[in-house]
């Protein structure tokens, strides 16, 4: 008897506790659900020559941000030089309605490889960049750009990734005989903390915008080549290993120049 009223407490006891605990909720947002709303915002960066065959030079992946008339891209993405004739460009909406719009103009940040140029036309849909340095280790995001360029055509994808590290922009040198010239001019930029992510990454995502599927902030901007060749220099054969440029500092360029992230 004594044994069947013990039995009797308990299963009420559970029966209580998983009445008042709260029901499982949805997630405040998934990839499916995220996607097609980041990929409006989304821009191909390249360069247009009349006389040249394509005409269109695809070079690599920016975003929409602040008023939906500036595009965050890598600074490497861009030329150096010009052509005679030929024009930097935005590529917007995909190869059935791609539209070129012509820049107007460009603000480089050196250091941390950012171009934030501004397009001709209408606004475009903004994507919010992260201002609260809030990016942590484990994160899951996704990045969505053009990793072969021209190759596949105007048609953006989305890859997953990890954050599988906060680590540093530059790998110590071993001894003075690996400091080359690409790395003093990294020791005289600064070293800085950049994303290292669990994903597969090309050329062309370079300036993918990194975002969080749960609240579609931009948490970082995909670097592949700049990052790369600090950190794989003395690698003979490049890890698989993709990086990203923290948004603290695409937000202090926007803030520089009176837009708001």
């Amino acid at each position: 008897m004594r044994n069947s009223v013990i039995r009797h407490r308990i299963a009420l006891s559970v029966s209580l506790c998983l009445a008042s605990a709260p029901l499982p909720t949805a997630a405040a947002g998934t990839y499916a659900d995220a996607i097609p709303a980041i990929k409006p915002s989304v821009v191909a960066v390249g360069t247009y020559l009349k006389t040249r065959r394509p005409p269109i030079n695809m070079l690599g992946t920016g975003f929409v941000v602040a008023d939906g008339q500036h595009v965050f891209t890598n600074e490497h993405v861009l030329p150096t030089t010009l052509a005679r004739g030929e024009s930097l460009i935005i590529l917007t909406g995909s190869d059935e309605n791609g539209q070129a719009r012509s820049v107007v103009s460009t603000v480089r940040r050196s250091s941390h490889d950012l171009a934030l140029l501004r397009m001709a036309g209408p606004a475009l849909p903004a994507l919010r960049i992260d201002n609260t340095n809030s990016a942590v280790e484990g994160q899951e995001l996704a990045f969505t750009g053009f990793p072969l360029g021209i190759v596949l055509g105007l048609h953006p994808v989305t890859h997953r990734a990890l954050l599988a590290g906060i680590v540093p922009m530059v790998i110590p040198a071993r001894s003075s005989r690996e400091l080359d010239a690409s790395a003093l001019s990294s020791l005289r930029r600064g070293n800085f903390k950049v994303f290292q992510l669990d994903a597969t990454a090309y050329p062309g995502n370079s300036g993918s915008p990194l975002f969080d599927p749960t609240d579609r902030k931009v948490y970082g901007i995909v670097n592949m080549v700049f990052v790369k060749t600090q950190k794989e220099a003395l690698i003979k054969d490049p890890s698989g290993i993709s990086y990203a440029i923290p948004a603290r500092f695409m937000v202090e360029l926007l803030q520089g120049e009176g837009l708001t992230p």
